[in-house]
């Protein structure tokens, strides 16, 4: 990483329009501390007043949101797991209520694009090395399933097509068909699709190539049509050579510039720890700009845990293009994990919300990026003026 000077936190708040104020309770995102300190954020989440009801009603019949005293966390969570890569998963009505308790009224049931072989044993492909992981249907059928079987009055479920081989698409438009008959008009997203995951070479993943990416036509014309956005894993580089797999992105955009593309934890991963965060937001802005249909996913705690010291710069490039960003954990639901898990996942992947302009705040948190995206009938509410009930 570079050594570049980074501006104090109460220059940072002041030049965004936050008040200085608040700097106890956004140290978080810089400190460098996994853990969440109960003194600086309230557990609000629990009392949140905003149900799923209140954001279909029209902005001028919603209560202005109060940051100083409605949580910081999102209301929309657009990269979510309910199953894992193998093994069991949190239970459909416990996940509901997690995610319930803690806020999120809106959520991406993303299935595992390569789940792991069913008789392997494994729950998660990095401590199974040679393990093949393959895509597949079933996480999706089984979304659709207890998606219907247990309905939630106060979230709503956005199901997505993950089951997309994309170094191979030769049978992606039949299977879209075979979910068209079997869960009609349920499902509205797709992804998360991996063009290339390094951290699944392992597990015998064969990264999209720039030829089979050509061969994407067909079924990318049926998302376009149908106006569904799809969520692209692809790791920008690796430490060795930031910018190594580009290419694969930048060509997937030049070949489908109409097509609702979101790219998933904004290009990085565990294996680009220590990329130039300059060069990251110069190459996020150029396509960014030369491509109106992408935005960008801030899930995953790998922008937080490698990159949260460089807040001087995503901080105001986050402003710059709220409109272009969406929030998510990226929350794999396997059995096993603690009751606690999301939360502290949620709060890690929200950190940066806490410091982010009244507008972005409203873009990105509160959800109206996505009430676009998805053209839903939902309103975010509008954030209070300083001063109002503060």
């Amino acid at each position: 990483m570079m050594n570049m000077d980074i501006l104090p936190l109460s220059r940072v708040l002041k030049s965004l329009g936050r008040p200085v104020l608040a700097v106890p309770l956004a140290a978080a995102l810089f400190s460098g501390c996994a853990t969440t300190n109960s003194a600086d954020t309230p557990d609000t989440r629990s009392a949140n007043p905003r149900t799923l009801a209140s954001l279909a009603l029209p902005v001028d019949q919603q209560a202005c949101y109060d940051r100083d005293r409605e949580p910081f966390t999102p209301l929309v969570d657009a990269h979510f797991h309910p199953r894992p890569f193998g093994g069991a998963a949190i239970p459909p009505q416990k996940l509901h209520a997690m995610l319930e308790s803690q806020g999120v009224r809106f959520v991406n049931y993303f299935g595992i694009g390569q789940i792991l072989e069913m008789d392997s044993g494994c729950s998660y492909y990095l401590d199974c090395p040679g393990v093949t992981a393959m895509p597949s249907i079933k996480n999706d059928f089984v979304n659709g399933m207890e998606s219907v079987a247990y309905p939630s009055d106060n979230l709503h479920i956005t199901l997505s097509m993950t089951f997309m081989d994309l170094a191979h698409p030769d049978n992606i438009v039949d299977l879209i068909e075979l979910y068209d008959r079997e869960y009609p008009g349920m499902f509205s997203w797709s992804g998360e699709l991996n063009v290339m995951k390094q951290a699944l070479l392992k597990n015998n993943h064969e990264p999209a190539t720039l030829e089979s990416i050509d061969q994407w036509a067909p079924f990318m014309a049926v998302l376009e049509e149908r106006g569904i956005p799809v969520t692209l894993h692809s790791d920008l580089g690796n430490d060795a050579n930031p910018t190594e797999f580009l290419p694969l992105m930048k060509h997937v955009l030049e070949t489908y510039p109409d097509n609702k593309i979101v790219w998933a934890h904004m290009g990085l991963s565990k294996e680009l720890s220590h990329m130039n965060p300059r060069q990251h937001v110069a190459i996020m802005k150029e396509l960014l700009d030369s491509y109106p249909h992408l935005m960008l996913d801030i899930s995953w705690d790998v922008l937080y845990n490698e990159y949260h010291q460089w807040g001087d710069i995503y901080v105001p490039f986050l402003n710059e293009y709220s409109t272009r960003i969406l929030p998510g954990t990226d929350f794999v639901a396997a059995g096993y994990k603690p009751d606690d898990q999301y939360a502290k996942e949620l709060d890690v992947t929200s950190r940066v919300l806490k410091v982010l302009d009244d507008q972005a705040f409203q873009n990105i948190a509160l959800g109206d990026n996505f009430f676009r995206l998805m053209e839903l009938d939902y309103h975010a509410p509008t954030v209070c003026p300083a001063g109002i009930n503060r």
